[in-house]
């Protein structure tokens, strides 16, 4: 048997009986589940959040909605090999505030598929009638889609490969093997599936039918138009904090629980998912599970991206620059939380509609509470990671639509300028920060070139657009900059919040 005090069971179908005496395993048969979803990028996200609201859905005996994962990328190999060696099993670890700690088994992962091992089974899963929805978690990104435009950008040199591939040779990119399961359903007269986001972008699903269509089209002008004219791209809203798996985390599985998963996935207990119901194929009943189906994605969208997604950006420089290295510490510093709580209150939610059935109030200070959550360890490097991808889309769009009101954009700007301090890459004790970042080198010479040139760092157009040239602005980015380089990030923060506006 497993549990406490016993030698721990390795995660298998085999085990789960055995399992199932210390914590929750799946009930339903999975040896009768059939893949209806394929799901791209199986990483710590899906598996805490849409693969866990599956399980619970197929829980119900809705045993043609399970997930058949595909990854792409080289680092998703080392998923593949541990999900095989589990039968695509996984312990989902809930640690709360208060210290308590929760473990279950997830069984809605069926299958797992290598794309780069072995093309022509991702394309004849992705061509299978049974799959009905393709869903995505591949980073903000991985939709090739220009910050400031909006369009999509075909020039990646995989993109541009498989576009200039022949008919016999396999794709290798998501958007190349999407497009090819697609034409062999129109081809073969299956119905499309349903394209479905999950990523952090406002308007996931638009943007995704931006860049599946575009790419389509490239490829073949009427099959970019059968997938304008038949695909449908729901949006969504996800949140749950889910941070990068450690060793530490294996050790606590396996000895309170008994349970020896080479990859389990920690989370807090919240969990939001609020869906846009467009999926002419069909569905798992999410709704009857927790998930809001809802009319419209965006106001849940932007509350979440401009109050959590902006917020995480705004702990996590000055967070590191003032010596920490987790986010609950940062974000029990009292001042941090002060700032973090002023920005949500006094530029983002200006720039939000009303959320039907929020508390805008009570999101922000729940928010600060997640952030506290010792149990969770989630990193400041990992919220301080891919930068380029996340400001322009979180914060930028906070910040120009305060401009355009003629409202104050101060705190935003700091934001931004904790941003282009981090990414001078040395910290105020003189120690290297590693800046992980698609545009690492460029991001790291822009922020070595504000010594001579101090609006250096926001010059890039297609990050920023023409904010550099917007004295109001730049005048707080300067103001904050000059700051963090001569007093430091603390003291920084400290002097936002006690100048900030009475009333």
């Amino acid at each position: 048997m497993s549990g406490p005090g016993h030698h721990p069971l390795a995660l298998t179908a085999q085990n789960l009986s055995a399992i199932g005496e210390s914590v929750p395993v799946p009930e339903y048969d999975r040896t009768a589940v059939t893949a209806g979803i394929v799901h791209f990028g199986v990483g710590g996200f899906h598996r805490a959040h849409q693969a866990m609201y599956t399980d619970r859905v197929l829980a119900s005996g809705a045993t043609e909605w399970g997930i058949c994962g595909v990854g792409v990328m080289p680092a998703d190999r080392r998923m593949a090999e541990v999900l095989a060696a589990q039968d695509h099993l996984y312990t989902l670890v809930t640690k709360a505030p208060d210290g308590t700690v929760e473990a279950r088994v997830i069984g809605s992962i069926v299958d797992y598929l290598y794309a780069p091992d072995d093309p022509e089974a991702v394309l004849e899963k992705l061509a299978d009638p049974a799959v009905r929805i393709v869903s995505l978690t591949v980073t903000e990104g991985g939709y090739s889609l220009n910050q400031v435009t909006g369009e999509f950008d075909p020039s990646p040199a995989p993109i541009r490969a498989d576009l200039a591939a022949g008919p016999g040779t396999a794709p290798a990119t998501v958007f190349g093997l999407v497009t090819e399961g697609l034409r062999r359903r129109r081809d073969r007269g299956i119905p499309p599936f349903t394209v479905m986001s999950c990523d952090n972008l406002q308007g996931n699903g638009h943007l995704a039918a931006k860049a599946f269509t575009a790419y389509a089209t490239a490829k073949d002008a009427e099959l970019g138009a059968w997938v304008a004219a038949g695909v449908a791209f729901p949006n969504c809203m996800v949140d749950r904090i889910t941070p990068v798996t450690t060793d530490a985390d294996r050790a606590t599985v396996a000895e309170r629980f008994g349970i020896d998963d080479s990859w389990p996935v920690v989370c807090e207990p919240f969990t939001q998912w609020a869906l846009e119901d467009h999926f002419p194929g069909g569905r798992p009943a999410w709704e009857t599970v927790g998930a809001q189906l809802v009319p419209d994605v965006v106001p849940y969208e932007l509350m979440k991206l401009r109050l959590l997604n902006a917020s995480h950006q705004g702990i996590a420089y000055f967070g590191v620059l003032a010596g920490y290295t987790y986010v609950d510490d940062a974000a029990k510093d009292e001042t941090i939380a002060r700032f973090l709580l002023d920005y949500m209150e006094r530029e983002a939610r200006p720039t939000l509609a009303p959320v039907p059935g929020i508390d805008l109030d009570a999101y922000s200070r729940e928010l600060i509470e997640r952030f506290s959550n010792a149990g969770i360890r989630d990193t400041l490097a990992r919220l301080a990671a891919e930068s380029s991808d996340r400001i322009p889309k979180w914060l930028v769009p906070v910040i120009r639509a305060n401009l355009e009101a003629g409202r104050d954009v101060t705190l935003s700007a700091a934001i931004v300028a904790s941003w282009a301090r981090y990414a001078e890459a040395v910290d105020e004790q003189g120690n290297p920060i590693t800046v992980v970042d698609r545009l690492a080198d460029e991001r790291m010479a822009a922020a070595a070139a504000q010594a001579s040139d101090p609006l250096a760092f926001v010059r890039n157009p297609d990050l920023f657009g023409d904010l550099a040239t917007e004295e109001r602005f730049t005048e707080p980015y300067l103001a904050a900059l000059d700051s963090l380089h001569s007093k430091g990030a603390a003291a920084t923060v400290k002097g936002l919040v006690e100048a900030r506006p009475s009333g």
